[in-house]
């Protein structure tokens, strides 16, 4: 029987009777969305804690006996520390589930929880970190596999020339709120995944998110040849081999973990087709462990799993030749029973058909419950794949959407959320999705809400201004550097904020393409504009490292006065500043490409306005009242560009400097339409009644 200790993360010290709750606190993520949890900490050193990273492990670590005395001598700390304990574990015991749901196992490549644990690169990440939180809230019964990334993703480090170089920050694993899964002899638990030879192993890790539990599968162990040991080390590695041998670790792998852990589960999730290979595991299990045949087995994978898409492009799927497949599954799909056009037809896509194995594919015809993630997006989506259900009826392809919702907890400012339980109410989380509750934010005082707007604000630019003096001390940067950095924003003037994956599609300088017009814009003497950029892209996409290059050097160029910056190393702790401190979220996406786009919801939740091309999530959550829309139906640089002028010119412009009640109505009217409807609590509603209810009903008959 393995198990899972807290004593296994050896970096935190042994703590005084008194406060030896905050290992247990600092242990699981449910601090991170809480915001008497964070104060907590923060409360133990400002200083501290700021430097930490803000991750409690480090704090812990860096304390000292005499620390912990005064910690236990201060009344105030410990009213507040006892506290705490008790919201915490109220809710980690808390047995009230509001939908009777059978288990899930959701799987995805990436999960973005917090910047104390670096293993994910965008999006996708952040919201898989959001279904496992609001599935906590919600005590949805979930576990969660995924990999922990030894090197994570690339740490962003822009040169002089505005070239993006990108260099590795590991993990240190025993000052991440993360812990080791102990085997019954007290060892760290590995295993061989199954069906790979030579030999591979993984050992297993645990993140504990509020009542989910997160297990890891990581490689790099001295079991495994060096070769093999980079198989988890980075996010989407580039050469397909690796990648296939990362994706078999994943669904393979992470399908025995759960069978090794005893872990019972009913109902599979997978985003995205990177873990796809669970889907035979599970045909595998069905045969061996409940003796079903071939066809009754993959009959019941088909009912009893849910594939998520977010690909709005056939060219961005997974796909591996016939040889690839050929060489690891050979003896799989013997055992299996099936032949190897069967096993392979699985993954046929009849417009590719020789192009080899696809991953989506593969995903849509072993999952019957299948989503897209906006209404758009499930559009596009369906006419992609038509030809997958042989037909050339898109209206008739059996794929539904859920549009994608963010986490409020974890992406509304401490401050607002004060204000909320205020206007709204103490238990306003709980109804966070009715939009009834939402009408009452015209009773925030205008005043207050402007104020707590400027304090992220002034938050944002001071963060921004750090960064680049640590830079500067750290490295003695050139001026022009520094102003491209950010160095001389101003938290007085009207700002735009840009911040996504840097690729083409995105369009990150479709902004940039009349750098006279710009300048007028920006250079107003009575009524600046500035733009903050930030973003990485994949160190293999050449293009969009151009991109972000140009943008870096308009922003060091003089003419623009300081008033246009890219911030290096976009992440989750820069995402928070950035949503939360700009006044306007850019977003202008090459129509059709954008899936869903989560970033805009977490700026207009918190008040900031958006102003987006038609696509993705804004489809639905654009009226006339709540923000901006760019260009037309379709796509067009130049006209898409003017009409980001205009809008400026005519509209955004004026109301910020000469309307202020007016602007501010419009903040209250983005917070209210948008809050409740692009919530994760409305996202997972969704998931319990379209599929893990639907699911569970079938599976108890």
């Amino acid at each position: 029987m393995l198990r899972s200790d807290p004593s296994t993360n050896i970096a935190i010290p042994k703590l005084p009777k008194e406060i030896e709750g905050l290992r247990k606190i600092s242990l699981n993520l449910w601090w991170s969305w809480n915001p008497r949890g964070k104060a907590l900490f923060k409360h133990i050193s400002p200083y501290l804690w700021k430097e930490s990273g803000h991750n409690p492990i480090k704090l812990l670590k860096s304390l000292s006996n005499e620390d912990f005395a005064d910690l236990i001598n201060s009344e105030k700390f410990m009213k507040e520390y006892r506290y705490v304990l008790t919201l915490f574990e109220n809710y980690i015991n808390s047995a009230d589930q509001k939908e009777k749901s059978l288990p899930v196992a959701y799987f995805c490549a990436e999960y973005g929880l917090h910047h104390s644990v670096p293993i994910y690169s965008g999006g996708l990440g952040f919201l898989a970190g959001d279904i496992l939180k609001e599935s906590s809230d919600m005590n949805i019964p979930m576990v969660g596999i995924g990999f922990m990334y030894p090197q994570g993703y690339i740490r962003q480090i822009i040169g002089s020339d505005g070239w993006q170089n990108g260099t590795n920050e590991t993990i240190d694993k025993d000052v991440a709120p993360i812990e080791r899964v102990l085997d019954e002899n007290g060892g760290h638990f590995t295993f061989q995944v199954p069906f790979i030879d030579p030999p591979i192993y993984a050992s297993v890790w645990k993140i504990n998110v509020g009542r989910v539990t997160l297990y890891l599968l990581d490689t790099d162990i001295d079991k495994n040849d060096p070769w093999d040991r980079q198989i988890s080390s980075h996010l989407y590695v580039p050469d397909l081999n690796q990648r296939l041998r990362q994706q078999i670790v994943l669904g393979i792998g992470g399908y025995k973990v759960l069978e090794e852990l005893g872990i019972e589960y009913s109902i599979l999730h997978l985003n995205e087709g990177h873990p796809a290979f669970a889907l035979f595991e599970r045909v595998r299990s069905f045969m061996e462990n409940e003796k079903l045949t071939l066809e009754s087995a993959i009959q019941k994978v088909r009912q009893t799993s849910i594939f998520t898409t977010h690909t709005p492009l056939q060219a961005a799927t997974d796909v591996y030749s016939f040889d690839m497949m050929s060489n690891y599954f050979s003896d799989y799909w013997k055992r299996l029973g099936m032949s190897k056009e069967e096993f392979l037809s699985l993954g046929v896509n009849p417009d590719e058909p020789e192009s080899g194995f696809n991953m989506t594919v593969f995903g849509l015809k072993m999952c019957n419950q299948r989503n897209a993630v906006s209404k758009k997006h499930c559009e596009v989506t369906k006419e992609i794949w038509k030809s997958v259900f042989k037909t050339d009826n898109k209206d008739e392809v059996p794929i539904d959407y859920i549009t994608n919702g963010v986490h409020l907890p974890t992406w509304l400012s401490d401050e607002l959320q004060k204000n909320l339980d205020k206007t709204l109410g103490e238990n306003w989380l709980e109804l966070q999705d009715d939009t009834n509750l939402w009408s009452q934010i015209d009773n925030i005082d205008s005043k207050e809400l402007w104020d707590i707007h400027y304090a992220n604000k002034i938050a944002m630019v001071n963060f921004i201004r750090e960064r680049v003096r640590q830079k500067w001390s750290n490295e003695g940067i050139d001026p022009l550097v520094a102003m491209a950095e950010g160095v001389m924003l101003d938290p007085d003037i009207l700002t735009i904020g840009f911040a996504r994956r840097m690729t083409s599609y995105k369009r990150a300088d479709l902004i940039l393409r009349d750098l006279d017009r710009l300048e007028k814009i920006v250079c107003n003497n009575e009524k600046p504009v500035q733009i903050i950029f930030a973003g990485k892209a994949h160190p293999s996409d050449n293009p969009g490292k151009q991109m972000i290059q140009h943008i870096f050097k308009t922003a060091q160029n003089p003419r623009f006065k300081g008033r246009i910056a890219f911030v290096e190393d976009y992440g989750e702790e820069v995402a928070k500043y950035l949503v939360r401190g700009v006044d306007i979220w850019l977003n202008n996406p090459q129509i059709p490409l954008e899936a869903c786009g989560t970033s805009g919801m977490k700026a207009a939740i918190n008040g900031t306005i958006h102003f987006s091309s038609m696509d993705g999530w804004w489809i639905e959550g654009f009226d006339d009242d709540d923000g901006w829309k760019i260009g037309f139906q379709t796509s067009n640089d130049e006209k898409d560009a003017i009409s980001i002028y205009d809008t400026l010119e005519k509209e955004i412009i004026p109301l910020y400097y000469d309307n202020t009640d007016e602007w501010i109505k419009k903040m209250k009217k983005s917070i209210s339409t948008i809050a409740p409807r692009f919530s994760a609590r409305r996202m997972m509603n969704e998931y319990l009644e379209k599929f893990y209810i639907t699911i569970s009903k079938k599976e108890k008959k």
